[in-house]
């Protein structure tokens, strides 16, 4: 039993390590392109709406975050079916291996604002530029596995992020757009990369 065991482990082992070198196309440019329009669109219901964060911060960080999870649902749908086309036996390892590259910086999405809003809620301006900061964090975690491309754009949102920090420092006003329109932008960047790195690759066997 202690062989089966040993060798089951071996074989895991095994499929983890041919993982770690397999690049991994589970991303679509699909999904990917969706969470960009989540993200103005959140953004552009937010200003129409007047949810303004220096009245309703609650409702102004959690409908972000509903939008971020939203997102993340979206991708995960997708990618789940192209792993299963495009990586079939070593799918369900290669999506454990993408989650976990990007799973530190989407707690810190979700966590530190909460944890802003509760105690340090006068900070809560510095929210876009430290979101885009852990995307290009994750980003940066990920590359090794995406295509050479993506670099890019864990690039635009580490500048973005600094820049929308500089820029919101001066008058410490949190704005819905300072979110929206980075992101877009990053996402759409990363959609198209995907697109003529890999091709529309859905119809794969």
């Amino acid at each position: 039993m202690r062989d089966i065991n040993k060798a089951l482990s071996d074989i895991g082992e095994i499929r983890t390590q041919i993982a770690a070198g397999t690049a991994f196309r589970g991303y679509g440019p699909l999904a990917i392109a969706l969470t960009g329009a989540i993200g103005l669109l959140t953004a552009a219901g937010q200003s129409i709406l007047g949810i303004r964060p220096a009245t309703q911060p609650i409702l102004f960080v959690w409908s972000w975050i509903g939008a971020g999870t939203l997102s993340a649902i979206a991708v995960r749908i997708e990618m789940q079916g192209r792993s299963r086309r495009l990586h079939s036996g070593l799918a369900d390892t290669m999506i454990a291996q993408a989650v976990e590259q990007f799973l530190p910086a989407a707690a810190a999405c979700f966590f530190i604002p909460i944890f802003l809003l509760r105690f340090e809620p006068q900070a809560l301006w510095m929210m876009p530029g430290l979101w885009q900061l852990f995307v290009s964090l994750g980003l940066f975690a990920s590359v090794r596995t995406l295509p050479r491309n993506m670099i890019l754009v864990a690039g635009f949102y580490f500048v973005a992020a600094f820049a929308n920090l500089m820029l919101a420092e001066s008058h410490h006003a949190l704005s819905a757009w300072l979110m929206g329109v980075p992101f877009f932008v990053g996402q759409m960047l990363m959609a198209a990369i995907l697109y003529f790195s890999t091709g529309d690759t859905d119809d794969e066997a």
